[in-house]
């Protein structure tokens, strides 16, 4: 069954068909749950006894931040397999996740500055967190300039999936850099509860908007695929089929 969706998922055709059903309900779903996330955070939450409302932009900052790490690992991973296997879907779908992850890293760094500002007393410090998220946003931005700096696509897809696979050592280093080095950015949340760093109504809006973020991901995805598809594919008969 496993190998079944695996050739399902190398088919172009039935790809794009995938997409086209299900990219508006993923948007749709995530629509709605940001709107409740946005609401438990902004007005369910209490303020923190700390850092008090500015401690609120946790709910798009964390979730902008995991999600540009989930999407570079989902970019590397398809271009893994379209290196290995040669699946011209895995380079497209890689293609794909580039431009999304450039801006939920950017999404990052903007709301890290502006929490920043009044918890440290400026926009921006060298810290390791910081600066390693900094280098992801580069290595998204060359992995888009080398595939639009090569002309032959296929050349495209091998250098691009190369400097992919490559980055991935970034990930774990911005993952465990508040471990690893002192810094200023905080350390994880290690206790849920009664008496933790975080209460359950600050708690489940983070939990839900990181979900509805996801989503959103896979929805616009999904739309950009299927024009990466098109794009690709645009001389196949099954295109003019599908247009048609």
């Amino acid at each position: 069954m496993a190998w079944v969706w695996f050739h399902r998922f190398g088919s172009p055709p039935w790809v794009y068909g995938f997409a086209r059903r299900w990219a508006p309900w993923f948007g749709a779903v995530a629509g709605v749950l940001m709107l409740v996330a946005l609401y438990g955070g902004l007005v369910v939450a209490p303020p923190d006894y700390q850092q008090k409302d500015a401690f609120r932009i946790v709910y798009v900052h964390a979730p902008c931040a995991t999600l540009s790490l989930m999407i570079y690992t989902t970019m590397a991973v398809s271009a893994a397999v379209g290196l290995i296997w040669r699946i011209k879907v895995a380079h497209a779908a890689a293609a794909a996740c580039a431009p999304i992850g450039a801006w939920f890293t950017v999404a990052t760094l903007g709301t890290g500055m502006l929490w920043g500002k009044p918890m440290w007393g400026a926009y921006w410090v060298w810290d390791p967190r910081l600066t390693s998220e900094l280098i992801l946003l580069f290595l998204y931005l060359g992995y888009m300039g080398l595939r639009a700096a090569i002309e032959d696509p296929q050349k495209a897809d091998k250098a691009s999936a190369v400097l992919a696979i490559v980055g991935i050592v970034n990930v774990p280093i911005i993952r465990y850099s508040v471990v690893w080095w002192a810094g200023l950015h905080q350390a994880p949340t290690k206790k849920l509860g009664a008496d933790a760093d975080m209460t359950g109504d600050m708690v489940w809006p983070l939990l839900m908007m990181l979900l509805a973020f996801t989503l959103y991901f896979v929805a616009v995805f999904l739309i950009r695929l299927r024009a990466e598809l098109l794009r690709r594919e645009r001389t196949a008969t099954w295109i003019r089929e599908v247009l048609a």
